[in-house]
């Protein structure tokens, strides 16, 4: 998907910089799309649907008042995509005030397990009370697996056992007592050719008698995604789709695609291993995300997520240029919890790009300063001048690094300060901030 957004990005800057959007401009345009569209796997009768249809509507459509021809290509090209993923976003389906059972299918290896912990994760941040349930008897490890998981996110699991339906019965009872908001069942992995674990996952769905059933469809089968999401349609009321592995395969285009054709919901993506990497799915957003157009409602959400909170008394200090190094730190944990800086980057507006090896430099640079800090004592965080060549040397050995490397953050670290110093100078701020500042987000 990265791929697919660069070449799409790419082009769009073309037709933004050309002094006139002419025929031949679209047309070229129109062969841009329909080669990144099939390098991403997406089925070849679609690429031409779509790539016609934004020809057509690019030259034969009216301008509207005020808009350009650039502008309205680019728009053209923005909607014809969007409709390709589905237009809509699909509709929140838990209801407050009971406990909601969301029961996760999909065919072995698609990522299932992993998504139970991210979905998880996902509406305990949000405060709900959330407990996961481990159906799966087949796969040896399975309940183990679930309950590594569900203990970096604070989660209680229920599971253990032979029996399937006994687990979930058991599981939503014991859930309904403790007056759990949301319950996730991570069942068995089935072939849409296995009509024996097909049956039984039927039958697992009447004993659960779930408010949603989300199919789990790892992104890296491609077009393949289609007859797979018709299969499990067929054998229970799939109510939504889940697609995972976004991250690292040239066929999600594909899946995206072909997944939106049958006409199911994609409801949330996931384009990452870690557990906070998996987002609802909103079609127009993911889309602008491609073109380079960002998306700064999810940049937003991000931050909000990382409850990267500045107290009033260490606003107040950092603007009178008294930022330590635990500020830095603190800054530093609020940008991790952020995300991968890969996935931040893309979300900013203006389809700027960073070579690889620059991002994973910066990523790098992070977990060493963060190494650093961790190294030092409390009075050398509180107060960095005090830092002699000795203590440099200390540090370094503590925390891994070299001097060089330690030396290079207090240099970071200094050159902060006098920014913030003369940010104050500046605009004129006072001494003391006014009391009728808000608190900052």
């Amino acid at each position: 998907m990265e791929r697919l957004g660069r070449l799409l990005s790419e082009s769009v800057r073309r037709i933004l910089r050309l002094p006139i959007v002419d025929e031949g401009a679209v047309r070229e345009l129109v062969r841009d799309l329909q080669r990144a569209l099939l390098q991403s796997d997406v089925n070849v009768e679609l690429v031409l649907r779509v790539s016609k249809a934004v020809e057509d509507r690019a030259l034969r459509e009216k301008l509207p008042p005020g808009i350009s021809r650039r502008e309205h290509v680019i728009k053209v090209l923005y909607e014809e995509l969007t409709k390709m993923v589905g237009e809509e976003p699909a509709k929140p389906s838990l209801v407050e005030g009971r406990t909601n059972v969301l029961m996760l299918v999909g065919i072995q290896g698609s990522g299932k397990t992993t998504a139970s912990a991210k979905l998880a994760k996902f509406y305990k941040s949000r405060g709900m009370k959330v407990a996961l349930v481990c159906a799966d008897t087949y796969r040896p490890g399975a309940l183990e697996q679930l309950r590594q998981l569900a203990d970096k996110i604070g989660v209680p699991v229920f599971g253990g056992g032979r029996d399937p339906k006994e687990i979930v019965r058991g599981a939503i009872e014991r859930a309904k007592a403790d007056r759990f908001d949301l319950v996730i069942v991570d069942t068995a992995g089935r072939h849409k050719n296995e009509a024996g674990l097909m049956a039984e996952m039927a039958e697992l769905a009447k004993v659960a008698n779930p408010d949603e059933i989300m199919l789990v469809i790892d992104g890296t089968i491609g077009q393949q995604a289609a007859p797979q999401a018709e299969a499990f349609r067929r054998a229970t009321a799939i109510g939504s789709i889940l697609v995972t592995k976004l991250d690292g395969s040239a066929k999600g285009g594909g899946a995206l695609s072909a997944v939106a054709a049958t006409g199911a919901k994609i409801k949330f993506i996931s384009s990452g291993e870690g557990l906070d990497d998996v987002e609802p799915f909103v079609p127009s957003d993911y889309i602008g995300r491609l073109l380079g157009m960002g998306d700064l409602k999810g940049l937003l959400e991000r931050v909000r997520r990382a409850e990267a909170e500045v107290p009033r008394d260490r606003a107040r200090a950092i603007l009178e240029g008294k930022f330590t190094l635990r500020d830095l730190y603190e800054q530093i944990e609020s940008l991790r919890r952020m995300g991968p800086l890969r996935g931040i980057w893309k979300m900013l507006p203006g389809g700027y790009e960073l070579p690889e090896e620059g991002l994973e430099a910066a990523e790098r640079r992070l977990s060493v300063w963060k190494a650093i800090i961790q190294s030092m004592t409390k009075e050398e965080v509180e107060d960095p001048k005090i830092i002699s060549s000795s203590r440099i040397r200390r540090i370094a050995r503590g925390s891994g690094t070299s001097e060089k490397d330690v030396k290079e953050l207090l240099s970071h670290y200094f050159a902060m300060r006098r920014m913030m110093k003369s940010l104050r100078k500046r605009r004129g701020l006072p001494r003391g901030l006014p009391r009728g500042l808000p608190r900052l987000p």
